[in-house]
Parts: C-alpha cells; structure tokens; sequence
C-alpha cells in the first residue's frame, strides 16, 4: 500500500513538473507585455506581429478587421460584461489599461463596436451624431483610404457636476466612425484616457 502510495505521488508530482515545464515553455514564446499577460486577450493578438513600437497586430474574431492593439491594455471578459460577439455581423469589447496616478488607479479605456447593416444614405449623419454627442460639433473631421471613410475627433473632455465641458488643448478622448466603402460594415470606435494632461489654470482659461 505504501508502495502504492508512492509510486501515485511520483506520478502526479511528475506530471506537474512536467505540465508546469511545458507551461513555461509556451509562456516564454509570448511577448513580456500586460496585453499577452491575459490569455483572453492573446487570443487575439499575434505575437509575431509586432506592426509598431508598443503595438500588436488585433485580429477579430468576425475575421472582418485588423487594427493596432497597445501592448498595456487588457481586454475586458468578466461575466461577458466586455466582450460581445455574434457570427460575422457584430462584436464588441472593450480593453482597459489602469494607471497609477496620484496614488489613485486610474482606468484608460479602449470601447470598440463593430456592425453590418448600415444605411449609406445616413453614413455621414451617423458620424455627425455620434462626433454631437460626444464633443458638442456636428461636423468631424475625414480622411479617405481605397476602401474607408474615418470620420474622427478628438478633445479634451471633464465634468464639473454633472456639466460637461469640451475643450480642444491636450485632448484625452478620441473618436472615430470607420465606414467601409463598399458594404455596410461600420466600426465605432472610442479612447478615453484618464490622467493629469491638463493643469487647472489652464482649464479655468478655456472655460
């Protein structure tokens, strides 16, 4: 029985050596970067593929866009709360990157929301509404590929109560309408960054 005993310990321990071996072996292969830290989010990114300094290639999982994903963040999985997909026609998810700030942690995000089903007719109307709600102007700014439209702004946004204020100096926001030329894709995509950009004095000079 102690024989047993024995011979079933060795085994297992052998088999934790050798799976924590193995382990350490593929965890070596990744890059030593927050993004590739989090298995969910490796899952999408490619590791051989580094398109610019801190950034990886993202590839979806609609197999339908590719973009530069940053090295720090994470994307967000928790109870499904950040990270939606359906078939081809629809993801969404958002990465998070926390910052120490002033002994406060500090989130920095990444939301991205990606559809088919657009209205050409209301490409432009779309981007306008959503460059309105979110910086107070109608009128965003565009540059065109072979095959996209972005319309894109940018801006310094903070609350004082519950008011909103929007200035253009040191933005923190970023914004942008990616339409496909030719279907109805659409990426809404959003940058929120959170941290001392601004000085007070300068904020009471734009306000």
């Amino acid at each position: 029985m102690k024989k047993r005993t024995k011979t079933i310990i060795a085994v297992l321990a052998g088999t934790v050596i050798l799976t924590g071996g193995i382990w350490l072996i593929n965890e070596s292969r990744y890059p030593n970067v927050p993004a590739f830290d989090d298995h969910f989010t490796r899952k999408f990114l490619n590791k051989d593929k580094k398109v610019d300094d801190g950034f990886y290639e993202f590839e979806s999982k609609t197999g339908q866009y590719t973009m530069w994903f940053p090295k720090e963040y994470q994307i967000v999985h928790e109870n499904n709360e950040g990270y939606v997909v359906s078939g081809k026609m629809y993801e969404r998810w958002v990465a998070a990157y926390t910052k120490e700030h002033k002994k406060d942690h500090q989130i920095n995000s990444i939301s991205l929301k990606f559809s088919e089903g657009k209205d050409p007719e209301d490409e432009s109307f779309s981007a306008e509404s959503l460059m309105k709600n979110r910086f107070n102007v109608s009128e965003p700014k565009v540059i065109e590929t072979s095959s996209t439209r972005i319309y894109y702004q940018s801006a310094y946004i903070y609350f004082k109560g519950p008011e909103k204020h929007v200035i253009n100096d040191v933005p923190n926001t970023y914004v942008a309408y990616v339409a496909d030329k030719n279907s109805t894709k659409v990426i809404q995509l959003s940058i929120d960054q959170v941290g001392d950009f601004v000085k007070d004095n300068e904020l009471k000079k734009n306000t």
